[in-house]
């Protein structure tokens, strides 16, 4: 005979180890992740990583020589914040693979399967317990979807 409890707790954890392993994947992703952007004038390229660190940054003429400072750090700083934000997509749509994870893992979990049967002599022991309590507390849970 078997029980439907073990299933779903086995199912529940194959779920998470393949989440798992999905996010480990990610983060060796993200470690390698750059961007790179060329100024409007082709003077500099820069190269960040993943978290917005300069990875290089490469002078394809000596026209930085004859600028003000001001103007050159101009130069810099807009290219510099061009390649953090295209990295910052690329992290962005890599996280993005992620939606819905959550929701998954706790439908697997609870939420109208056998393990509120299961569970509900255990809650029906609790002082002041209401039927419904634990209705209601599924309802406020599947209205959070961050």
């Amino acid at each position: 005979m078997s029980n439907p409890f073990a299933e779903q707790i086995a199912q529940a954890m194959a779920e998470m180890q393949s989440e798992l392993a999905r996010a480990e994947e990610m983060q060796k992703e993200m470690n390698e992740l750059t961007a790179s952007v060329t100024s409007k004038d082709r003077m500099v390229t820069v190269k960040v990583g993943s978290q917005g660190q300069v990875v290089s940054m490469t002078f394809h003429t000596n026209d930085y020589r004859e600028m003000a400072p001001a103007e050159l750090a101009k130069v810099l700083t807009d290219s510099l914040n061009e390649a953090r934000a295209a990295v910052g997509e690329q992290v962005a749509e890599r996280i993005g693979r992620f939606d819905g994870m959550g929701e998954t893992l706790r439908l697997s979990m609870t939420g109208g399967t056998e393990l509120d049967e299961i569970l509900e002599p255990l809650w029906a022991m609790r002082p002041g317990h209401q039927p419904e309590d634990q209705k209601k507390k599924s309802d406020r849970q599947e209205e959070f979807h961050g």
